[in-house]
Order: structure tokens, then sequence, then C-alpha cells
């Protein structure tokens, strides 16, 4: 079985060993051990409620209950930019125009922005190479929109994802070489990693903060500004798939877009439904095809918990399920759970 749950300093080896097999370019999980183990006590501080909910740092981690093994991790940041400054580009549009010369001009323009602070971000999407497939990927992303269906008031009304930008294998980033290099004097792997780490200071003092007129960089550039990494395009598939929209940021290392939607908005939470526990004797077959598969949360801040069980489980008022399944959600017969459609948009009502 596959279950989501909070992510715990138990998990610290198998997230280190996929967070060192995704390669460079995924800013917010570098290899670092130290670094790993900081951020899952943050999240065990933050559903522990050791911290305000509305500034923590939520991470769940996808368990393959089978292997005993955290296979996926997936993350909420409740607030950006309320203990560091958050940066991004915006891509606009600069006018000059001349009556009487006949001359009307469009620049594409860059400029640096703080306009994300205060918003709710989901980030530090990581799944193992081998569970790849069978709809997981849409679980371990999804199920972040479980959780804040049942806390809003712990998020922003709207909510973004940074994707990873375009870079080459050896983690060389083209909008980088031509920009942030003139004025970092350091390649993009070392930036990118010390901004992972947390250390985002010499962007404030470093980065120039008047306007770079787009035209002037050179094309390689030029083509990444807004596009997303091979390996990130399924990702960003599914935000799609769940109503988000590039916004018009820009990652300020590697271009890479900035997505946004309101929560109210975004289809897991829209199509959402509650319904009541049954647990079931009856063997229930749950090897089903992503598109016949709800998710199913349990709706706890502390001891989060969701997986999936067949459409057919879903009743008017109920929804039954095996006693494995209650087990691993921790939930009995009578107690009130979340559910959402896995892959399509219809849902019982």
């Amino acid at each position: 079985m596959l279950l989501i749950r909070p992510l715990s300093q138990g998990d610290l080896e198998d997230l280190h060993d996929m967070a060192e097999g995704a390669g460079k370019g995924l800013t917010s999980l570098p290899p670092n051990r130290d670094l790993l183990s900081r951020k899952i006590a943050r999240a065990e501080d933050t559903f522990n409620e050791r911290c305000a909910p509305e500034a923590g740092m939520y991470l769940f981690a996808l368990e393959d209950t089978g292997q005993k093994k955290c296979v996926g991790i997936s993350g909420i940041e409740a607030r950006v930019g309320l203990d560091e400054v958050w940066y991004n580009y915006r891509l606009s549009t600069t006018v000059n125009a001349s009556r009487e010369l006949g001359v009307h001009v469009r620049t594409p323009t860059l400029h640096l922005t703080n306009d994300m602070t205060d918003t709710s971000e989901i980030c530090s999407l990581l799944l193992s190479d081998t569970h790849r497939q069978g709809g997981n990927g849409l679980l371990l992303s999804r199920c972040r929109f479980l959780y804040m269906a049942d806390f809003r008031e712990f998020f922003s009304e709207k909510v973004f994802a940074e994707m990873r930008g375009v870079s080459d294998e050896n983690g060389r980033s083209p909008l980088w070489d031509a920009l942030g290099r003139r004025f970092f004097d350091m390649d993009f792997s070392e930036a990118d990693f010390l901004s992972g780490m947390g250390n985002k200071s010499f962007i404030a003092e470093l980065m120039p903060k008047y306007p770079i007129y787009v035209p002037l960089l050179p094309e390689p550039a030029r083509d990444v500004i807004g596009q997303v990494h091979d390996n990130t395009k399924p990702a960003l598939r599914m935000l799609q798939a769940e109503g988000f929209n590039f916004n018009g940021l820009c990652d300020i290392f590697d271009g890479g877009p900035v997505v946004e939607a309101f929560i109210h908005n975004v289809r897991t939470v829209r199509e959402s439904v509650k319904r009541h526990v049954l647990v079931s004797r009856q063997p229930v077959n749950l090897d089903v095809p992503p598109e016949e598969r709800v998710m199913v949360s349990n709706r706890s801040f502390r001891d989060f918990r969701v997986t999936t069980l067949p459409r057919s489980c879903i009743k008017p008022d109920t929804v039954s399920m095996p006693a494995e399944v209650a087990d691993a959600l921790q939930v009995s017969s009578g107690d009130l759970v979340r559910l959402s459609p896995l892959k399509e948009n219809r849902t019982a009502k």
C-alpha cells in the first residue's frame, strides 16, 4: 500500500538518496544531510504545533508500507518571504514610442520583484525512480490540496509553485550564464546550492535592481525564460490540470516559470466531498487504474494520512473500506473523511 503521512527524521536517509539521484537544479532539496534534517525538524515542529501553523513548513512522505520505505516527498510552505526576502523576475513589457518618428517599440523586460511575499507555496516534490507509475506522482502532488482544503485558515487564498527551469546534464543554465554569472562570479550549481541551503542574502547584495532588457540577452538565454526542465514537464501538466496558470514571474536563477491558482479553484479542492467511514469485512480489490481511484484523507492536522480506494467504494453518505485501509488512515467507522478523484473530474455527489 502507498500511504501519505508527515515526514519524519526516520526518513532522512531515504530522502537523502532521492535528493542525490535528482541531479542539480532541485533547489529546495540539495543532497545535504544537515539541511535535510533541519527541514524535517521544522516540519515536525509544524505538525506538532510548536510553531505558528500559518508560518510553518508541511512536508509529506509517500511511504511504501510493504517496503517500509519513503519513496517520495512533497511539501507546502505556508507563507514565503516572512523571514527572508523572496525574489522573482516579472516578465513585463516596456513601451517606447515617438509619434514624430512613427516609432512604437515593445520590449520584453525582466523586473526584480517580491510579489509572492506572504503567499503559500507548494514545493519539494520528489518521487523515487522506482515508483514513477500507477498514479503515484498524482497522489504525491495532489494530497497537499486535500490538506489545504481542511486547514484553509493557515494558508493564503492563492497558492503558487516555482517550476524547475532549463539546465543541461552538467547543471549549466543558459539564463544564469548570460545574466547571473556577470554579477555573482559563480557557477549556477553553486548559486543554486547556496540558495537551497538558505544563504540568500547574496541575492539582495549583488543582483542588479534595474530592469533587464531581454533582447540584450543571447538567444539561448531568451529561449529558456518561462520554460521548464524536461524532467519537470509532467509536474507542470499535473498542476495545469488542477487549474494552475503561468503568472508572468520566473526564477531568477534558471528562468523557470511560476504558476499559481486560488485554492478554492483548485480541482482537487473543488471536487472534494466528505463521507462517513464504514469499515467493511468485504474484500476489496485495491489494484484498479488511476482513473478509477479516489484519494481519501483522514483530515487530521497532526497525523495526516492519505491513500486511495476504488471509486466503487463511495456511497451516497458513506465510504466503505477494508480494515487494513482504515488502520493505515487511522480512522474508524463513523469518522468523517475527505475524498477527491485521483485523476478524472467526476466524483460522487
